[in-house]
């Protein structure tokens, strides 16, 4: 009965984890794993907790691009990904875009060094009975490329920070994936604030040591620079 209950609690601890294993783009959902490198939580749908791992930049089972090919999209258009199986838990969604240096593709750059810039932050609705996560219990998400950056070769990151147990260092779950863009179009504006992965975030930040619940939150702040707009 023992390993039975604790087989449960496995299953049960799964399905209340998530990967974003599939792109959307140009109105349709690809294949998992078509565009989106496969991750290491792509069976065991657990999280990053420690922000200082290589594996915070686009939490990769392996190193280079895991097989995934490289999807071109406009420049001003909607991009996002599926969950899977949802956003089950309550925090912080994030979207951060890095291009490619010259001499590299999508599809063989790491994405080391301060290259990140960020294009979305969804945090919480405030009220004096309680924070409320727009993303939560969502199937998949999206945000919108920036107009004005310049074509080429990218890489495009989601964050999903949970934030349930946060009110310890260490304790916010963070689901990542990242897929390889190539961006038609657009302008000739360079981003700025930019950051590397791991080093933008500190397991002290405001935005991961938070307890969500008790006493209720009157600000949130979240990790990571703020968001780049053309």
């Amino acid at each position: 009965m023992k390993a039975v209950a604790a087989l449960l609690a496995l299953v049960s601890a799964v399905q209340a984890h998530y990967t974003f294993p599939a792109l959307i783009a140009n109105g349709a959902s690809t294949g998992n794993w078509e565009y989106v490198r496969k991750t290491t939580n792509y069976q065991s749908n657990g999280p990053v907790t420690d922000v200082t791992s290589e594996q915070f930049r686009c939490y990769q089972l392996a190193p280079g691009n895991e097989g995934a090919k490289t999807m071109t999209v406009a420049a001003g258009s909607t991009v996002g990904f599926t969950a899977g199986s949802s956003v089950s838990h309550p925090g912080t969604l994030q979207f951060y875009m890095a291009k490619v240096p010259s001499g590299q593709t999508a599809a063989s750059w790491d994405g080391s060094g301060a290259v990140w810039f960020k294009i979305f932050s969804q945090g919480p609705n405030i009220a004096p009975s309680g924070l409320t996560w727009p993303s939560q219990g969502a199937s998949s998400v999206s945000t919108k490329i920036p107009s004005c950056i310049p074509a080429g070769d990218y890489l495009l990151r989601v964050e999903h920070i949970a934030l349930h147990s946060a009110g310890s260092v260490g304790g916010a779950q963070t689901y990542i994936s990242c897929a390889q863009l190539t961006v038609t179009g657009g302008g000739s504006t360079k981003p700025t604030n930019l950051v590397s992965f791991p080093g933008a975030y500190k397991a002290t930040d405001p935005g991961l040591l938070i307890n969500i619940y008790y006493p209720v939150p009157s600000t949130y702040t979240a990790p990571g620079p703020a968001v780049f707009t053309c």
